[in-house]
């Protein structure tokens, strides 16, 4: 027991050495992360002596499944997810009915020994796409939000219909039966209803602990805890776990506000930033270590043939979501005008085209196709599992790495690369307004003062020190009034707010940054000095960095 405690310990600590090697490669070729890292496990796994790590199933739906999702959807804007929830189902929903019957239809010509309901399984395995290559690299070249948005509500639902169809597919193979589509329309009810109400009653019952608890360490291991307990409850009753999760996290998110203060908030920011990005490097790093798995359980097998197999039936998966797109972004904004009065214009050739080439497949095909029983019910081995498996692989690594590194510049060349101005509008008019806010705060505040004057004007003529405290009060007004209008003049069109110019503010920032760096720097010193100690340093460091963190935007 000792010796397999070691051995599991060793090989965690490597891979989350190759995490950490491989994250900082990607920054420096300023590639997505994802991408290196699949490329990366792939070179590891050429490796002869290197550990063959086979990727359990059950480590991912059960493990890592569950606080990624609660991290996107706790990301995600409710505003956006359900202003856009037309376009979303028909990505999440039609495209994966769609990939599903074209798979099907292609399977039987593609491989002969292949039957429908093979191909109704192997589509659905390849359906779901994956939510953070697509997104990490669109926003890292600036793609408008309104895509950005529409591609993660996609990928926090089309999990949950791509396991349905899979679902669909075993009973096809197990029982040997076609269900009904009354069965079909019940079971997908009963999965979403059930999966919702388990996602609020969660949420509900963590909102009323978190409005007794103020203390970040144990409000930040609830959250981690959070998503485990919806994806399991919501597993036991049958019912959609990945549903629960997204509509827990969409709705804690919400009410965060609420119950957060801005400490324990910047500490989950923190923990939540580095346990995702951990998750999703071991889950990419696994991805690339499965060759030699994929590539044993296929061995009667020519190489060539493979090659061929695997280009074929990628390029088909690339050229389905191309062609859904089109007509299903039509049929959803028909929809959106006519039925829900929404005034929104159907989206240009260029911008579909680049949704339609951000389907990359991640880890929850892969993991579906390893989780695929070797033998059926009736004891008959399943002898397509194994090129299921390796077409599921192929399918990861060619849209990952094909359409991950052509994504940047494809965008760049439609001349969507840092096309989303609404938002920056958007963000520069709440700002402003959040300023205007607090200058009619301070406004208010000094009349209140100027308002007693007269009713206690006889009584500060005896003392002395209470007109000078009054005077000081004033220019502390002023002070804060002078500060508030200097930042509301950097937001400004015309570069003008009572007189001051933006580079009033520009200025303000720099010389408050380089303040900041030498109080951090005497702070540092006084502790070599040994006369602070270290936890008084974090503490002083922690304000610095908080202080700081409110100029490094504007900077």
């Amino acid at each position: 027991m000792p010796s397999n405690v070691h051995a599991t310990e060793l090989v965690f600590l490597l891979l989350l050495l190759f995490v950490v090697v491989f994250g900082v490669l990607a920054k420096k070729l300023k590639t997505p992360y994802p991408i290196v890292m699949v490329l990366g496990g792939l070179l590891l796994s050429l490796i002869p002596r290197v550990p063959r790590i086979e990727l359990n199933p059950d480590l991912v739906f059960l493990v890592i499944l569950p606080p990624l999702l609660y991290s996107a959807a706790w990301q995600t804007s409710w505003r956006e997810f359900s202003y856009n929830l037309v376009s979303i189902l028909f990505l999440a929903f039609g495209l994966v009915t769609f990939t599903v019957l074209g798979v099907t239809g292609l399977s039987h010509w593609f491989l002969p020994w292949f039957d429908w309901r093979i191909g109704v399984v192997m589509g659905a395995v390849v359906a779901p796409t994956d939510a953070i290559a697509a997104t990490s690299i669109a926003k890292r070249v600036g793609l408008p939000k309104h895509i950005v948005d529409i591609l993660e509500g996609e990928s926090l639902l089309n999990d949950a219909s791509a396991l349905l169809a899979l679902e669909f597919g075993l009973v096809l193979l197990n029982r040997g039966v076609t269900p009904t589509f009354a069965f079909g329309l019940l079971r997908l009810i009963y999965l979403t209803t059930v999966g919702l109400v388990i996602g609020l009653a969660i949420g509900a019952i963590i909102h009323a602990i978190e409005h007794r608890i103020d203390d970040g360490p144990i409000e930040i291991a609830l959250s981690i805890l959070t998503p485990y307990v919806a994806y399991l409850t919501a597993d036991a009753l049958h019912a959609s776990g990945v549903l629960a999760v997204v509509v827990c996290g969409l709705y804690l998110s919400r009410q965060s506000s609420h119950f957060f203060s801005p400490a324990v908030r910047l500490q989950a920011w923190a923990v939540w930033e580095s346990l995702t990005f951990v998750l999703n490097g071991l889950v990419f790093v696994l991805i690339g270590l499965q060759l030699h798995y994929v590539l044993a359980s296929i061995r009667e097998y020519r190489l060539q043939t493979l090659i061929g197999y695997a280009a074929v039936f990628s390029a088909f998966l690339i050229v389905l979501r191309l062609i859904w797109t089109f007509p299903g972004a039509y049929a959803a904004n028909l929809i959106r005008r006519r039925i829900l009065r929404q005034n929104e214009p159907l989206a240009g050739p260029r911008r579909l085209f680049v949704i339609g080439w951000t389907g990359m497949r991640g880890v929850i095909s892969l993991a579906a196709a390893i989780a695929l029983p070797q033998t059926f019910e009736n004891g008959t081995p399943f002898t397509q599992r194994s090129m299921i498996i390796f077409l599921a692989f192929s399918a990861i690594l060619v849209t990952l790495v094909l359409q991950g590194l052509t994504l940047p510049p494809l965008v760049r060349a439609l001349g969507l690369a840092g096309a989303s101005g609404s938002h920056s509008d958007e963000e520069r008019e709440a700002r402003r307004a959040i300023l205007n806010a607090a200058l009619q705060y301070l406004d208010d505040l000094r009349q209140d003062e100027s308002g007693d004057k007269d009713a206690r004007e006889s009584a500060r003529r005896e003392a002395s020190s209470e007109r000078i405290a009054r005077s000081e009060t004033v220019e502390v007004y002023d002070d804060l009034a002078q500060h508030y209008r200097a930042r509301l003049a950097s937001l400004n069109e015309d570069g003008d707010a009572d007189g001051l110019a933006p580079m009033f503010y520009k200025q303000y920032v720099e010389v408050s940054r380089k303040l900041l760096k030498v109080e951090r720097q005497t702070a540092v010193q006084l502790r070599n000095q040994r006369r602070i100690s270290d936890e008084l340093l974090r503490e002083l460091e922690r304000e610095l960095d908080l202080s700081e963190s409110k100029f490094a935007k504007r900077s």
